[in-house]
């Protein structure tokens, strides 16, 4: 696992006018991954991008590409996004009444595959795919616009998640959220369990400017690791011998 959170920039709240210039801020400023949500006016209530933009993402940045297919039918598209330059393809479970093959074939075309979950979806519903996923993205709020508040209740399922993941059998998922993402909520995110954290008003729309919101959610999970070793050293029982040890 990820010794650190990872900042995945969603280009949904970019200015897309400039998007070239956008990843790039979003890139110099230290972001891992870069999100592309595809949504298709029928799984969701809205209409986004497609290949073609992730195509033109690809010549822009070397940064990995996560593409969200928010889509009914996503096995349609696999192939025409893999050709686009993504790097990985995360469907949804309530999208794919195949979602064991769906994974299998994502794998085939050389991709990492995901699996995201809607507020509402309840975590065991993975429990049989997560050996195949690379990522569960937990949408802790509805799926379909940006600039949403995080919906506390979805939290718990992020510590579902993890366990479902650690136990028979294992996985190697990264868990990933999405969803009113910024420098308030990161801290409660990571301490819930989440290692990629999604955000893109944070980022694009930060008053500021790109740098400063990626600045400021660094500092956020700075803050998080800082109290989380904190706590697991208050915890942590005495080392056998400890007091023989000067």
């Amino acid at each position: 696992m990820n010794p650190r959170p990872l900042i995945a920039a969603s280009i949904l709240s970019a200015d897309f006018t400039r998007l070239a210039d956008e990843i790039h801020l979003a890139q110099q400023a230290g972001v891992d991954w870069l999100h592309i949500d595809v949504m298709d006016g029928h799984f969701v209530p809205n209409l986004t991008m497609g290949p073609m933009v992730v195509e033109a993402c690809r010549r822009a940045t070397e940064l990995p590409l996560h593409v969200h297919l928010m889509v009914n039918e996503p096995e349609r598209t696999l192939e025409a996004f893999a050709r686009a330059g993504a790097d990985s393809l995360t469907v949804h479970v309530e999208a794919c009444p195949h979602l064991h093959q769906t994974l299998r074939t994502i794998h085939a075309l050389g991709l990492q595959a995901g699996v995201a979950l809607n507020p509402g979806t309840p975590a065991v519903l993975i429990q049989e795919v997560l050996p195949l996923a690379d990522i569960v993205l937990v949408m802790t709020v509805n799926p379909g616009f940006g600039g949403q508040e995080l919906i506390e209740s979805t939290l718990p399922k992020i510590g579902q998640i993890a366990r479902l993941r650690d136990h028979a059998p294992p996985s190697q998922a990264l868990i990933a959220v999405d969803g009113g993402v910024n420098a308030s909520t990161a801290r409660r995110v990571v301490s819930a369990g989440g290692q990629v954290l999604i955000a893109g008003n944070a980022i694009f729309r930060h008053p500021q400017g790109v740098a400063a919101g990626v600045t400021a959610l660094k500092e956020a999970l700075g803050e998080a690791a800082h109290n989380k070793e904190g706590t697991a050293a208050a915890s942590a029982p005495p080392l056998e011998g400890s007091q023989d040890r000067g």
